[in-house]
C-alpha cells in the first residue's frame, strides 16, 4: 500500500500568539464512548508476552518527552492544534484519495495548521464540529488559490465506535484519529486526564494491532512495535518529587496508557499547544525513561476488530 512507507516527521515547533489558549478549550461533544477503546482503563491488563522486546526497540534509557508546550519557536505552535470553529464546508483534493473521505471539511478560513503555515512538517489541521459531534482531520494540508489539498483526511463521528476500514490510513500513519490522544490543558487543569495519550516511536513494524487500521514500515522484525500497540507506565513508578501538572499526565499514562500512533520521535508525548503551559514543568517527564514503561495486551477488550468498542465487564 502506497502509505505504508510514509514516515512523519515529531519535530518540536511552539505556539504562534494567534492559537492562544482559546484554540486549545477542549469541546462540549463528548470524545467517544466511555466504553470505547480510548477512553479504557489498561491499568488491569496483563502484561504482553513481547513487552520487554518492545520497549528495548523504542529505547529503555530514552527520555519521555512532551512534543507540545508554550511560547514560539520558529514560527510554529508546540503539538498538534486542534479548533472548535468550523467554516462553510469545502471539499478536500487528496493525494491519497482512496483512503481519504471525501467530505466536505468545514474548515474555518484559516485554522490552526501544526507547527504554522509555513512548516514542512506534517501540517495537520483537526476542526471539532460540536454542532454535529464529528471530528475532521487533515494530514499535510495546505490551502491554495484553488482551494485545499491535503494528503489523507478522516472524518469521525464521535458519538459512534467506528473505525477506519481495514488497512486504510487516516490523517495518522496507525489510521487512528488524533485528537482523542492529545493531552489538553483544561484536562491537565482539572486534576484527570481519562484517555489514553497518543505518542510515537521511529522505528515500527510492517503490522497494527486494534484499534489501529495501517502500518508505516516495511520492518518484519516481531521484536518492533506495531502502530496501534498500548503501553502503560508501571504501577510501581513513584510520581513523588513531580508537580502537580506532571502528575496528572503520569496517573494517565499509569491508568489509561498511550497509542502508539505515528513514526516520529521515540517516547514523544502528543497534546495540543496552549498558552498555559509551564514549559519548565513540562520538562520534568525527560526523568521518565523507557524503561519505566510496560507492553500489555489488551486484545481481551476487543468485542469486533472493525469497532473500538470494548466487551462489558
Amino acid at each position: 500500500m502506497k502509505m505504508n512507507l510514509r514516515s512523519s516527521c515529531s519535530i518540536t515547533f511552539a505556539l504562534l500568539g494567534a492559537f492562544a489558549s482559546v484554540e486549545a478549550q477542549s469541546p462540549r461533544c463528548s470524545v467517544f464512548p466511555a466504553d470505547h477503546i480510548w477512553n479504557t482503563r489498561v491499568d488491569s491488563l496483563p502484561v504482553h508476552k513481547l513487552s520487554a522486546s518492545y520497549v528495548r526497540s523504542i529505547g529503555e534509557k530514552k527520555a519521555l518527552k512532551a512534543d507540545f508546550g508554550s511560547g514560539l519557536w520558529e514560527g510554529g505552535p508546540i503539538g498538534i492544534p486542534f479548533t472548535t470553529q468550523t467554516g462553510s464546508p469545502v471539499q478536500v483534493q487528496f493525494e491519497y484519495a482512496d483512503e481519504s473521505d471525501r467530505g466536505p471539511y468545514p474548515l474555518p478560513s484559516k485554522p490552526p495548521i501544526e507547527g504554522g503555515d509555513a512548516s514542512n512538517g506534517d501540517r495537520h489541521v483537526i476542526v471539532v464540529d460540536e454542532s454535529k459531534c464529528k471530528l475532521y482531520e487533515l494530514y499535510n494540508a495546505r490551502k491554495t488559490s484553488r482551494g485545499w489539498n491535503a494528503g489523507s483526511g478522516a472524518i469521525f463521528d464521535l458519538r459512534t465506535y467506528v473505525l477506519r476500514p481495514a488497512g486504510w490510513t487516516s490523517a495518522d500513519a496507525a489510521g487512528l484519529p488524533i485528537f482523542p490522544g492529545l493531552v489538553r490543558y483544561d484536562e491537565v487543569a482539572s486534576g484527570e486526564i481519562k484517555h489514553a495519550i497518543r505518542f510515537t516511536t521511529n522505528i515500527t513494524q510492517k503490522a497494527y494491532v486494534w484499534p489501529a487500521r495501517h502500518f508505516a514500515s516495511s520492518r518484519k522484525d516481531a521484536n518492533l512495535p506495531p502502530m496501534g500497540l498500548r503501553l502503560r507506565l508501571k504501577s510501581s513508578y513513584n510520581m513523588n518529587g513531580f508537580s502537580r501538572e506532571t502528575r496528572v499526565i503520569l496517573q494517565a499514562l499509569k491508568t489509561y496508557g498511550m497509542i502508539l500512533a505515528d513514526n516520529g520521535s521515540p517516547w514523544f508525548l502528543s497534546g495540543a499547544p496552549d498558552e498555559r503551559w509551564n514549559n519548565k514543568t513540562l520538562r520534568e517527564l525527560g526523568r521518565v525513561t523507557g524503561e519505566n514503561f510496560e507492553a500489555v495486551d489488551a486484545t481481551g477488550l476487543m468485542m469486533s476488530a472493525d469497532s473500538g468498542q470494548i466487551k462489558k465487564k
